[in-house]
């Protein structure tokens, strides 16, 4: 492997130290490319990063997942405020089943809450029309991205200059 390492621009080594490994789906089309000097190698270019330990889901998936415990839980506190107002013996019985029951998995916590009584029922089916109505009429989703996007750039902008600050201290004082 090292012969062969050796004859590849400094630029393809990476490839050797990290394999991609190409997904085999329609969303992510691959091209097949050869290198023009030989056609001794040829290698795949996905469009899209292989990301490995994520198991069945990918990324995104995920991400879905805790988007979909986080809208349960702006549900719950939507439909918590309104009750609060105008009903607020069912705003208690709400808060006392928040107390004694997680809201981190949605879909759990509302099925817990509609086989509590039959007044829970009416709660968990309030939550789970409040949680679908955010989720396709309320919730920014480009807002989202956009957000997303400049809070991983304003991180690894501030990250590296604190390094580059911390080191160039180091340095001056030796």
């Amino acid at each position: 492997m090292e012969s062969l390492a050796a004859g590849l621009p400094v630029s393809q080594h990476s490839s050797f130290l990290f394999p991609t490994k190409p997904k085999r789906s329609k969303s992510y089309p691959c091209s097949w490319s050869s290198r023009t000097r030989t056609s001794q190698f040829t290698r795949l270019h996905c469009q899209k990063m292989y990301v490995p330990g994520f198991g069945e889901a990918s990324p995104e998936a995920k991400a879905a997942k805790n988007l979909h415990n986080f809208f349960t839980y702006i549900a719950v506190r939507i439909v918590a405020a309104q009750l609060q107002s105008y009903n607020p013996e069912a705003y208690k019985e709400l808060m006392e089943f928040l107390g004694r029951h997680p809201l981190n998995d949605g879909d759990k916590f509302c099925a817990n809450l509609m086989r509590e009584s039959s007044r829970h029922k009416g709660l968990a089916l309030r939550i789970i029309e409040v949680r679908s109505a955010y989720c396709k009429n309320d919730f920014e989703w480009d807002n989202l991205k956009r957000l997303a996007l400049k809070m991983v750039d304003e991180s690894n902008t501030r990250l590296m200059r604190e390094y580059v600050l911390e080191t160039s201290q180091v340095e001056s004082e030796k």
